[in-house]
């Protein structure tokens, strides 16, 4: 028996031995799996405060480009730009015309003007006798002088003109015409200088002022301004009034002329300029008497002849020396005949000026007559 039960337990034992090692092998192999796998946590948990502060220093940095970019944001958006350079100008054929202008012009953009050479700015000269015409003038004409300009055609003229005034305009030309001496009367020389009075005159309606251009011999006793009709577009002297003030019959004569700048004028200028090619030969007063008939009804245009009793000249004298505003020394050739009657009709008007409101009214005073021209 004994034998026989050591032979049933030797199987029984070889089972539990072998269910054991199978037993602690499966015990080892799941033992060995969670060490690895916390060895492994250790690892990431040991590094992980040198992740996190890579991520913190890229999230730092983030933030700092963020924080300067937005720094030059407010900055550009209130900093003030330069400003652009201006764009360079070419310089003014004209110079300092509208300059001049501009200082010496009405609020409604009028000047006066007259022209002048340096034989006529001399001491004793017409110049001289201009503005004495103004100064001894009635009804404030002389405050007219604060709009004249002077305009010069040679450099002594120029450095005259800025000793006694202050509008002064030198018109620089280039037709080689020396224009210090006396013109004479219908000269090349003479005939060049009134065609670019008048080619200057249409520049200054160009740039938008009105003008009433008055020769230096022309003297100013009152204010020619209230014998303008507001209706007129250009208003001009007689040679010979005919009584009609918008009678194209009437001589004009274009020392003392009034213009509103408008288009039509301007228009009017340009054909006048083309007219000195039309009519060869012609001075530009010629022409105006010329292409008026055409000219007035094509372009609508309203001419005002201006009545010699108030605008007068030696051409058709006025004698009443209560009315007369302006005298313009006209019909008469040569500076020493202009220089000798004018002197004679300033005289006479200071007596004028001079006497009794009731010798004024009974007409005593008169021109000295016959003169060199005046007759």
């Amino acid at each position: 028996m004994k034998g026989g039960d050591m032979s049933s337990v030797s199987p029984l034992v070889s089972f539990v031995l072998g269910a054991a090692m199978a037993t602690v092998c499966v015990l080892f192999f799941m033992s060995a799996t969670p060490a690895r796998r916390l060895v492994d946590i250790s690892a990431f948990t040991s590094a992980a405060p040198d992740n996190l502060t890579g991520i913190a220093s890229s999230v730092s940095d983030s933030d700092s480009d963020a924080a300067v970019a937005d720094s030059a944001a407010a900055l550009a958006s209130t900093a003030t730009l330069a400003p652009a350079p201006a764009p360079v100008q070419a310089p003014s054929p004209w110079g300092d015309l509208e300059e001049v202008l501009a200082r010496a012009a009405t609020k409604d953009r009028t000047v006066i003007m007259t022209q002048i050479n340096a034989a006529w700015t001399r001491p004793g000269s017409l110049l001289d006798l201009f503005f004495e015409s103004f100064r001894t003038g009635e009804g404030g004409v002389a405050r007219l002088l604060d709009h004249l300009v002077i305009v010069t055609m040679d450099p002594a003229a120029y450095e005259g003109c800025k000793a006694v005034h202050r509008h002064c305009y030198f018109l620089r030309t280039s037709n080689g015409v020396d224009y210090r001496s006396e013109k004479m009367f219908m000269s090349k020389d003479y005939l060049e200088m009134m065609w670019g009075r008048n080619r200057f005159q249409q520049t200054v309606l160009e740039l938008g002022y009105n003008f009433l251009f008055t020769d230096v011999d022309v003297m100013w006793f009152r204010d020619p301004f209230r014998h303008i009709s507001m209706a007129a577009d250009i208003a001009i002297s007689s040679d010979v009034y005919i009584g009609d003030p918008y009678s194209l019959r009437n001589f004009p004569n274009g020392g003392f002329l009034f213009v509103r700048s408008s288009a039509k004028t301007i228009d009017f200028y340009r054909a006048w300029q083309q007219g000195r090619w039309r009519f060869l030969g012609k001075h530009e007063q010629d022409v105006f008497n010329l292409i008026k008939h055409e000219m007035a009804p094509k372009l609508d245009l309203a001419i005002q002849f201006l009545d010699t009793a108030y605008i007068s000249g030696f051409c058709q004298l006025s004698k009443d020396l209560n009315k007369i505003c302006t005298l313009h020394a006209n019909c008469c050739v040569g500076l020493g005949a202009k220089l000798h009657d004018l002197r004679g009709v300033l005289d006479v008007w200071r007596n004028y000026t001079a006497g009794t409101p009731d010798e004024r009214r009974a007409g005593k005073f008169q021109w000295k007559l016959p003169g060199i021209c005046i007759h």
